[in-house]
C-alpha cells in the first residue's frame, strides 16, 4: 500500500470496526474514551461517515451523529463537528441529506453520493488532521461492516479510512446474535491482505454464561486467524446509553409503579428517538413505541394518557404515512376523550394546518394539509436551524428550567389566532393549545431535565418522583461500561499494540 497521508503528530489512532451493524462499535468506542480519559489521556472520538437520523447539535452550531456526542461525553469533552465530518440523514429509501463538517450541503441519491465520496474523503481527512494536532489519542468508529463487498470501492467509513491514515483496527462481534466465529472469520477472509494485517485483534461482545465453555472456541479462533482475542465483554443489563440510530431493542420493562402511559407512533423517518430515553428510564412512566405492521393499513393506536409525535426527517411523507394508518383519527378521538398530545419538531409541524416545501428540501411534495389541531403553518426552508437552547418553561403558572437543542429546516408561524407560548421571552419555540390539551415544541431533549419533565408530567395529569437526570443516568451507564471494559479488556495491551503499529508505520 502506498500511503500519501502524512503527519508529524504524535497522536495515535485506533479504529473499532464491527462484523455487523449493532455489534457494539459505538459503546466500545465510548468505553475506551472513558477509560483513557480516566488515565488523563487527551482522547477524542471520531466517525468518518455516519448514517443516522439521530443527531446532536454542537456548541458551534453544527450537526453530528448522536453517538459521537455520547462518545465525547464519555471522553469528558464537548462535542465538535470534526468528531463526525460526514453525516448522512436518509430522507427516502434511496436518498439522504449530506451534512459535511456540521452543515447540510444538499440531498443526494445513493449513486450520486457514491461518486461524491472522493470529495467526502478529503473532508474526513481534514477533520482527522485537525484532531491529531490537539489530542493524544483518537478512537475511531467504523460503520456497518468492512466486508460489504458492494461498498468497498471508494470506502471512507471502514478500511478505506484505516488504509488512508494507516491505523490499526479492532474487530468486534456480537455473540448474543449467534454465529460469532463465522462472523469474525468470514469478515477477516473478505478483507484484502493489507486490511487483514491491520486487524490487531478481536473483541467478542455481549457474552452470557460460563466463560470456560467459550475457551475452546477462542483457542480455535486464534489458531485459525493468528489474531489474538483481546477480550470477551459480558452482556450488561439495563445499560441506558443513547443508541446511534435504531430504537433500543432492549425495551424497559413496564413498572407496576407506572403512573402514566405514553405512546409514540413510529413512522418511517422518525428522528431523534433519544428524546424519549428520559421517559423510558423513569419507573413511573410507561413508554410504548408503536410500530405498525405492513399488512394492515388501519391500526388503532393503543389506549394511553399521552401521545407524543416525534421528529421526522421527511415530515410530509411521514404525515402521509400517519394518515394512511388512520392514526390522525385516533389522535382526534384521544383528544375528545380528554387525552393529551405532545409534538416535538416534526411532530409540531404535523399538528399545524399546513406544511409547505417550495424548495423541495425534504421531498417533492409542494404542500400538505396537517392535522389541523393547532393554528400553525410551516414552510421548509433551505437554511437549517441548529442551536442549543436554555430556556424557562412555563405551564399552569409554574416555571422550570429547560435545556435542549433545535435542529429543523421548518419555519413555523401562527395563523390568524393566538396561542400560549410555553417559553419565557421566546427563548425556545413552543406552544400550548387554548384548551391546554396539546403542547408542541421544536426543543429536542426537553425531557432530559427533571424539573422540565416534572412540569410536563403535571400538565399530563401526574406527579412523578425525582429521579437522576438522564444525563446523570447516562454518565453512570458509561462508567459501568468502562468498568466492564477495564475488567475484561487489557487496555494497556491494546495501547501497546497501537503504539507499536504507529512506530513501525512511522519508521517505514
Amino acid at each position: 500500500m502506498t500511503n500519501a497521508y502524512q503527519t508529524t503528530s504524535s497522536c495515535q489512532t485506533l479504529m473499532v470496526q464491527g462484523t455487523t451493524s449493532d455489534a457494539g462499535k459505538s459503546t466500545l468506542v465510548a468505553a475506551i474514551c472513558r477509560v483513557l480519559s480516566r488515565k488523563n489521556v487527551k482522547v477524542a472520538p471520531f466517525k468518518p461517515q455516519n448514517m443516522a437520523l439521530n443527531s446532536a447539535v454542537t456548541s458551534d452550531g453544527g450537526e453530528i451523529g448522536r453517538a459521537q456526542a455520547v462518545q465525547a461525553h464519555a471522553a469528558n469533552i464537548e462535542p465538535e463537528v470534526d468528531f463526525n465530518p460526514i453525516l448522512l440523514k436518509p430522507n427516502s429509501d434511496t436518498g439522504a441529506q449530506v451534512i459535511v463538517h456540521g452543515k447540510a450541503l444538499t440531498s443526494m441519491e445513493a449513486q450520486s453520493y457514491h461518486d461524491y465520496k472522493k470529495v467526502a474523503m478529503q473532508a474526513v481527512l481534514q477533520s482527522h488532521q485537525r484532531l491529531q494536532q490537539r489530542f493524544d489519542y483518537i478512537v475511531v468508529e467504523g460503520a456497518g461492516s468492512p466486508a460489504e463487498i458492494n461498498l468497498r470501492e471508494g470506502d471512507i467509513a471502514n478500511m478505506g479510512f484505516a488504509e488512508e491514515v494507516d491505523c490499526p483496527v479492532i474487530l468486534i462481534a456480537d455473540i448474543d446474535r449467534g454465529g460469532v466465529f463465522a462472523h469474525l472469520v468470514g469478515t477477516l477472509d473478505l478483507l484484502s491482505e493489507s486490511e487483514q494485517k491491520r486487524v490487531i485483534g478481536f473483541v467478542i461482545n455481549r457474552f452470557r454464561g460460563d466463560i470456560k465453555l467459550l475457551e475452546s472456541g477462542l483457542d480455535w479462533l486464534e489458531q485459525r486467524t493468528n489474531k489474538p482475542v483481546l477480550g470477551v465483554l459480558p452482556y450488561l443489563h439495563g445499560l441506558s446509553i443513547a443508541s446511534e440510530d435504531s430504537v433500543d431493542t432492549q425495551q424497559v420493562e413496564s413498572s407496576k409503579a407506572a403512573k402514566l402511559k405514553v405512546v409514540v407512533p413510529v413512522y418511517p423517518r422518525m428522528s431523534n428517538h433519544t428524546d424519549f430515553d428520559a421517559l423510558r428510564w423513569h419507573n413511573e412512566i410507561d413508554v410504548e413505541f408503536f410500530y405498525p405492521t405492513d399488512d394492515n393499513n388501519h391500526q388503532p393506536l393503543p389506549n394511553c394518557d399521552l401521545i407524543i409525535l416525534p421528529g421526522s426527517k421527511n415530515v410530509q411523507a411521514d404525515l402521509a404515512f400517519l394518515k394512511s394508518k388512520g392514526w390522525h383519527h385516533c389522535i382526534k378521538k384521544h383528544l375528545r376523550y380528554g387525552g393529551k398530545v405532545f409534538g416535538i419538531c416534526g411532530g409540531l409541524q404535523m399538528l399545524g394546518e399546513t406544511i409547505a416545501d417550495p424548495f423541495h428540501v425534504e421531498s417533492d411534495i409542494n404542500e400538505s394539509q396537517g392535522l389541523g389541531l393547532l393554528p400553525l403553518s410551516t414552510t421548509i426552508a433551505n437554511a437549517k436551524t441548529l442551536t442549543k437552547v436554555e430556556a424557562t418553561l412555563v405551564l399552569n403558572n409554574k416555571q422550570a428550567n429547560a435545556q435542549g437543542y433545535e435542529i429543523h429546516a421548518g419555519q413555523t408561524s401562527i395563523k390568524n389566532q393566538t396561542l400560549d407560548r410555553i417559553f419565557v421571552n421566546d427563548l425556545g419555540l413552543g406552544y400550548q393549545s387554548n384548551d391546554q390539551q396539546i403542547l408542541a415544541t421544536y426543543l429536542h431533549g426537553i425531557f432530559d431535565n427533571h424539573d422540565a419533565l416534572s412540569l410536563i408530567m403535571q400538565w399530563a395529569g401526574v406527579t412523578i418522583n425525582k429521579a437522576p437526570s438522564f444525563v446523570e443516568q447516562q454518565n453512570t451507564a458509561i462508567d459501568k461500561l468502562a468498568d466492564s471494559v477495564e475488567q475484561h479488556l487489557d487496555i494497556a495491551h491494546i495501547q501497546s499494540l497501537t503504539m507499536n503499529w504507529h512506530s513501525q508505520s512511522n519508521s517505514k
